[in-house]
């Protein structure tokens, strides 16, 4: 039984310009044409289109459901290709490739350690909190009685 590997790509949203395509049905299916050509070029096979359901986000909360139309391609696995299952043997050219040595990464250093910077403690007085309003200069902290009376 042959085995096949997909490809699903987003079918075209607008037609293509094109020398004597002068309708926009006629500009899609341009379109649409020159994917399937440039898929068929690579092997591909056009199997069927779908339209799927995609949540995407809407906002910082919400989502919104579109549906996306995607055009679904097929193409024969190799022999060689198909014959690995899971749990099937390796052939054994593929199995020397495989097992060539690999390179590790270098190791990476450990980032140093956070500093800590000290911890500000602040003791206040019991008792009414000052008045709050707005900054004053050098010049204006003799009314500091005024500014009671008004929030008074």
């Amino acid at each position: 039984m042959p085995r096949f590997e997909y490809k699903v790509v987003p079918a075209p949203r607008k037609g293509l310009k094109a020398k004597g395509v002068k309708s926009s049905e006629d500009r899609f299916a341009h379109a649409l044409a020159t994917l399937m050509n440039a898929e068929a070029r690579d092997g591909w096979e056009y199997l069927r289109t779908d339209t799927l359901p995609m949540q995407e986000r809407k906002g910082l909360t919400g989502t919104t459901t579109t549906y996306q139309n995607m055009l679904v391609f097929r193409r024969a696995l190799s022999e060689a290709a198909a014959s690995l299952t899971p749990g099937a043997a390796i052939p054994a050219e593929t199995a020397t490739a495989a097992a060539a040595p690999v390179e590790a990464p270098a190791p990476i250093e450990p980032a140093p350690a956070p500093t800590t910077s000290p911890k500000l403690v602040v003791k206040a007085e019991e008792g009414a909190a000052p008045p709050v309003g707005p900054a004053r200069g050098e010049r204006d902290s003799g009314d500091e009685d005024d500014a009671r009376d008004r929030l008074a």
